[in-house]
Order: C-alpha cells, then sequence, then structure tokens
C-alpha cells in the first residue's frame, strides 16, 4: 500500500497507479458528498422526471390535433390540452433545475468546508511537501466540478434513463419496426462514445493537475512579491505562470475535444436516425401499412428522444469529469490528520511552569539525509531561562518542531513534567507552549486580531499589559488606527522588528507553561533588544523559557545554555563556564563580541 510520503512528486500529490482503484474510492467518496442531500436531489429529480413525463405525451396529443384536423372534428380541445401540457412540463422542468441547483450549491458548500477543516488539520510533514496553490485549486476548481457531476452526472442522468425508456416504450407502440431501424443507429453511435467517455475522464484529471500547477507557480511568486520585484525576476516569473498556464489549456482543449466528439456522435446519431426513420416511415406510408400521422408523432417521438440522449451522453460527460474532481479530493482526504480533541484542558498542569527533559532523542527528517538530531539529551528545569546555541544546521529549531509535535522523534523520548508529550492531547500540549517563529509570521487583518490570533479570550487589562511589556505601545499610538489598524498581507505594514514583538506578545498572551523563542531578537534594534532581553529574564521568573539564539548577547543572562553540532549536545554549562571549556562556543563568543566591541568603537569615532 502507497504511504503518504510516497504519494507526493516534487511538492504534488502523486496520481495512484492502478486506475480500478482510483475510480473505485471516488465513486465511494462521491456518495459520501451525496448522501447527505439524497432527498432534494431525488425531489429535484422527480420534478424534472414529471415535466419530462408531460413532454412524452406531447406527440400524441400531436397526433390527436393532426388526426382532428383530418376528419374535420374540433381542434380546441386537443389544441388546449397541448398548451396545458406544455406550460406544466415547461414549470416542473424549472422548479426541478432549480432545486438541483441550490441542493449541488450545497454539496459544493460541503465539500469545501470539509476540505478546508482537513486541510488544516494535517500533519506538518505532509503539508511541507505540498504546493499551497494546488491545495487551493483543490478546494476552489476541483470542488467547483461537484455541482456538475451532482446535477448532470447523476440526477439528471437518472431523470434522462426513465425518460428514455418511456419514450421507448411510446415508440414502440407507434410502429415497432421504426424503433428497431432508431435503435440500430443509436447503438452503432452508443458504441462510438462509450470509447470516448474514458478518455473524457483522464483529459480532465490532467487539465485539473496543470490548472492546480499553474496556482503553485503563481502562488509561490506572489508569496515572494518583493523579492521578486527586487531581483527583477517578474518576466521569468509570469514565463513560469505562463508555461503553467498553457499546458492547463493545452490539457483543457483536449478534454473540450473529446467532449465535442461526444456531443457530435450524439447529435449525429439523432440525425442518422431521423433520416433512416424518414426514409422506412415513408415507404411504410406509402405501401399504406402505416399512418401520415403516426409518422409525424413517431418523427416528434425521435426528435423529443435528442433530450433525453443528449443528457446521458452529458451526464456521463460530466460523471467523468466529477470523478477526475473527487479523485483529487480522495487524495487529500487519504493524507493522516493531527487528532484534535474537542474538551481537552487548556494547558495541562494549570499555568505554572514546566520542566522539559530529552532523553536520547533521534530524528530524520527524511531516510536518506543524515540525521537532524542524533541521540540529544538534556534537561529545561522549570521557571528558568535555558538557551540553545550552535552553527546553523545543528538541529535547534527541529527540537522546538519536536515539542510542537509537528515531528514524531524516530527514537528516545520528550517529556513535560516528566509526561512523554505523545501522551498529552495536541490541544493541551500546544496550548501549553507558546511558539515564537524565526520568521515571526504575522497574518493579514488588524493588529488586534493577531495578538488575539492563539488567545481570543483575554481581556483589555492583558492586551494593554503585554504592549507595554513588549514595546509595543509607541506603535500602537503611532498607528491611524490603533489596534483595529490592517497590518497588510504577511504584516507588510509593519517593520521587520515590529513583527517579532507582535509575535512575542502574541504568544505572552496565551500564558503559556513553555516559552519557546527561535531568533526571537534577530530583527530588532540595539536599544529594543536590551529592552526585550529584560522582558525576557522577567518572563523567565514565572515561565519556562527556551530561546534559540545566534546572537549570545541575548542570553549571557541564561541559567544554562546547550551548546549543538551537528544534531549532538556539544556542551551544557552557563556562558562563563562555556567560555572557559568549550571550544566552538569560545569561538562563538569571541568572534561575536569583538565584532561588537569594534562596530560600538567604530560609532563612537
Amino acid at each position: 500500500m502507497m504511504g503518504p510520503v510516497d504519494r507526493f512528486v516534487n511538492g504534488t500529490l502523486a496520481e495512484p497507479a492502478p486506475a480500478a482503484p482510483i475510480a473505485k474510492g471516488s465513486w465511494r467518496l462521491l456518495l459520501t458528498h451525496i448522501k447527505p442531500r439524497k432527498w432534494p436531489l431525488v425531489a429535484g429529480g422527480l420534478l424534472g422526471f414529471v415535466g419530462g413525463i408531460a413532454g412524452l405525451a406531447e406527440p400524441l396529443v400531436a397526433k390527436s390535433v393532426i388526426d382532428a384536423f383530418g376528419s374535420g372534428a374540433s381542434l380546441t380541445g386537443p389544441i388546449l390540452m397541448l398548451t396545458v401540457l406544455v406550460l406544466f412540463g415547461a414549470t416542473l422542468s424549472a422548479a426541478g433545475t432549480f432545486v438541483l441547483e441550490r441542493t449541488a450549491e450545497s454539496i459544493v458548500l460541503s465539500a469545501r468546508l470539509g476540505l478546508v477543516g482537513r486541510m488544516l488539520r494535517l500533519r506538518v510533514p505532509d503539508v511541507d511537501r505540498l504546493k499551497p496553490g494546488d491545495l487551493i485549486s483543490r478546494v476552489t476548481a476541483d470542488t467547483t466540478l461537484l455541482r456538475a457531476v451532482c446535477t448532470g452526472g447523476v440526477t439528471n442522468g437518472i431523470t434522462a434513463l426513465f425518460m428514455l425508456a418511456g419514450c421507448v416504450v411510446l415508440m414502440g407502440f407507434m410502429d415497432v419496426v421504426l424503433l428497431g431501424v432508431t435503435l440500430g443507429v443509436l447503438a452503432v453511435v452508443a458504441t462510438m462514445a462509450l470509447f470516448v467517455f474514458p478518455r473524457i475522464g483522464r483529459a480532465t484529471t490532467q487539465a485539473q493537475e496543470a490548472l492546480g500547477e499553474m496556482g503553485a507557480v503563481l502562488d509561490r511568486a506572489l508569496q515572494a512579491f518583493r523579492t521578486v520585484k527586487a531581483a527583477g525576476a517578474e518576466e521569468r516569473e509570469t514565463e513560469a505562470v505562463r508555461g503553467a498556464a498553457q499546458r492547463a489549456w493545452r490539457k483543457g482543449v483536449t478534454a473540450a475535444g473529446w467532449n465535442s466528439i461526444a456531443g457530435t456522435a450524439t447529435w449525429l446519431g439523432v440525425q442518422l436516425s431521423f433520416l433512416a426513420v424518414l426514409g422506412v416511415g415513408g415507404l411504410r406510408v406509402a405501401s399504406g401499412t402505416l399512418e401520415v400521422s403516426a409518422l409525424i408523432a413517431f418523427l416528434l417521438y425521435l426528435f423529443y428522444l435528442t433530450g433525453p440522449i443528449s443528457m446521458l451522453v452529458e451526464g456521463a460527460t460530466q460523471l467523468q469529469t466529477g470523478l477526475a474532481a473527487v479523485t483529487r479530493l480522495r487524495q487529500v482526504e487519504e493524507l493522516e490528520v493531527e487528532s484534535l480533541t474537542p474538551g481537552e484542558p487548556a494547558a495541562p498542569g494549570g499555568t505554572a511552569p514546566a520542566a522539559l527533559t530529552f532523553t536520547d532523542v533521534r530524528f530524520h527528517y527524511t531516510k536518506d539525509r543524515s540525521p537532524a538530531l542524533d541521540g540529544v539529551s538534556f534537561e529545561v528545569p522549570a521557571g528558568s531561562m535555558t538557551a540553545l546555541v550552535g552553527p546553523s544546521g545543528a538541529g535547534k529549531s527541529t527540537m522546538f518542531a519536536l515539542l510542537e509535535r509537528f515531528y514524531e522523534p524516530d527514537a528516545g523520548s520528550i517529556t513535560l513534567d516528566g509526561r512523554e508529550l505523545r501522551d498529552i492531547p495536541l490541544p493541551g500540549l500546544r496550548a501549553a507552549l507558546g511558539y515564537v517563529e524565526q520568521d515571526t509570521p504575522v497574518l493579514a487583518g488588524s493588529l488586534r486580531e493577531n495578538l488575539l490570533f492563539g488567545a481570543p479570550e483575554v481581556t483589555e487589562d492583558e492586551v494593554a499589559a503585554v504592549i507595554a511589556r513588549t514595546q509595543l505601545t509607541d506603535l500602537v499610538n503611532r498607528l491611524p488606527e490603533g489596534l483595529e489598524t490592517q497590518v497588510g498581507h504577511r504584516g507588510q505594514m509593519l517593520s521587520g522588528g515590529e513583527r517579532q514583538r507582535v509575535a512575542i506578545a502574541r504568544a505572552l498572551l496565551r500564558r503559556p507553561r513553555v516559552l519557546l523563542l527561535d531568533e526571537a531578537t534577530s530583527q530588532l534594534d540595539a536599544v529594543n533588544e536590551l529592552r526585550l532581553r529584560e522582558v525576557i529574564e522577567e518572563v523567565a521568573a514565572t515561565t519556562t523559557v527556551l530561546v534559540i539564539a545566534h546572537r549570545l548577547s541575548t542570553v549571557t543572562s541564561a541559567r544554562q545554555i546547550v551548546v549543538l553540532e551537528a544534531g549532538r549536545v556539544r556542551a551544557v554549562g552557563s556562558h562563563a563556564e562555556l567560555v572557559a571549556a568549550d571550544d566552538l562556543y569560545r569561538e562563538l563568543a569571541t568572534t561575536q563580541f569583538v565584532a561588537s566591541g569594534e562596530a560600538m568603537a567604530g560609532n563612537a569615532g
């Protein structure tokens, strides 16, 4: 069986190889979307069916009109009946169409909400391999195709089958010979159509994949919009999007071509049937074995037959299209999600600072790479500050990812107050942790929304206190609408240092038991860095603080410093102890503090 990792190719969900399992699974997933709305679909289908039955009676009434005209009888009754049938059938058909379209929109809404809810609960390793633009395409374009498959593909198709059966029965009642001629021609055309339908499905799947790829390419450029402009890469990125768009266009044209062939085959079948019936029927009328009115009624039924046949062909086409989309939705449905148990305590152990213990922790991002952590063991005392330092790639940020359980260790254990992290429900664990990421993401929205993102229930007094502690007062006063000011996409209206302080304030408002700071002061100037260091030291008196730092000036006051190299713990101690005992730390400290001293001397001069 294919695992989650095996289903990815170059950051895109790979198509499972066997075609049969895809169809089976897609049908099952399609039914899960349809089942909750089955009764409205049945109601809409019945309305359309009854409207179609009214249409089936029209040729018989038309025959009575012709017979009355030939015999000199009154035409008022038959014409009035024909008018009523037309209006009745049209009204019911319109009502059925509305019910089906409304139900289909509800199915699309439900699918989108379910898909988004699942995507946001996917495991971090899977999302790391995905392309956001392709995921967005699955939520928007692929779910839209469910509308067509639920109306034209399923309900209209079933309705068309009943209408087709009723029409064939009535045509047989009119003349069995002409019915045989009609079915013979249509059987040949149907064989051609059956050859086309699987190709429509494959072409549609490829078109949707290409559309998702185009979305992924465009999303990449928009996510790095300023970088693209600064590098003068607008034309190159436009060309990349153009290439993806052209691939989507080619696949779409292929699907459109097969659709055209299916539609043309339907039209051709009806036209050939009409010619055959007209020729054979004309000979039978001339020989006196068939009435003219019966031939006209039969031809009317033949024209009427165009509707159900077109609906069937269109339904089969839309079904292939919809199943292609459902296959892409199913790939997301198969990915593992995190278990978020509702009603768990906000933070196990209350708000008291927690102790952490790493015991022989080993972790690989992928099996073909060297370990990110290779037997890491150390303790983080409660209510103190512990710093992680070392060269890039030493495994510092990986530890934070394991603490948040974005990833699970391959071996060893991590405990919070003696309890294995894997035994703590995720909502409770993450409520106990305040995490400030290295790139300090700020979301589009107001400053208030960003501050309250992790703790929407906090009071105004708590917000004001945290703003003061993180040196954000001047920013709030300067913004035109204060806390209600929109900060722009990814917080572009704020400076790098302001985004860092917002992220720290957001974490503090959660009242965490453990505060994780990943390069939390890297974009601050010297004055604000000093003030924030004081805040962190103050927080460490009531909260366990674990901080990653490349700038050692921010962690010299830490109770302990853990030096990492190549995924292993090299040394543990205070700043003074490590300067005296560890060559790597001494080199880092000497380099940084000498550089800092030269910079200060230069400024003084």
